[in-house]
């Protein structure tokens, strides 16, 4: 019994800690909601391999005109890294949208290292999907998309 509130103890300290890590720029940030279904949606365009990860990779992507969600980490450190892409997001016309941990977005993203930020693909740049993932990609894809539009939206 003492164990299950030692848990839930040290997992509300750890959410805690990701919440006073957070940059001061990190808006607009997901709720619980909205992050939860975003990281979903990265990490099926992580099994389709609709992803661009890291700052280089995205930046990249978005100067050749690359369109999709852009999911930033906010609790960068030093935030120099990542102030330019929002940015970017924003004169190429991309939504953009900051989740609280770099950890949960890269285990989101399929990778072991910690990620700054993701580009979220609606269609893989090489091969093809099949119909039937591609719809359901899509769907996700745009339902996130819609969210984020409407949170920017009621930010400024």
């Amino acid at each position: 019994m003492g164990s299950d509130s030692e848990a839930e103890r040290t997992q509300q300290k750890e959410e805690k800690k990701k919440i006073l890590a957070l940059a001061p720029i990190a808006k607009p940030l997901a709720g619980k909601k909205l992050c939860k279904r975003t990281l979903k949606l990265v990490r099926r365009a992580a099994e389709h391999k609709c992803l661009k990860r890291g700052v280089k990779e995205v930046v990249k992507s978005i100067r050749r005109g690359h369109k999709g969600l852009c999911v930033i980490a906010g609790n960068i450190s030093p935030i120099d890294v990542i102030t330019h892409v929002p940015i970017l997001c924003e004169e190429s016309d991309i939504p953009y949208v900051y989740v609280p941990s770099k950890e949960d977005l890269a285990n989101a993203g399929a990778t072991k290292r910690p990620t700054c930020c993701i580009l979220v693909l609606p269609k893989p740049v090489k091969g093809e999907l099949v119909s039937e993932e591609q719809e359901k990609l899509k769907a996700d894809y745009n339902h996130v998309v819609d969210d984020v539009k409407e949170l920017t939206s009621t930010l400024f």
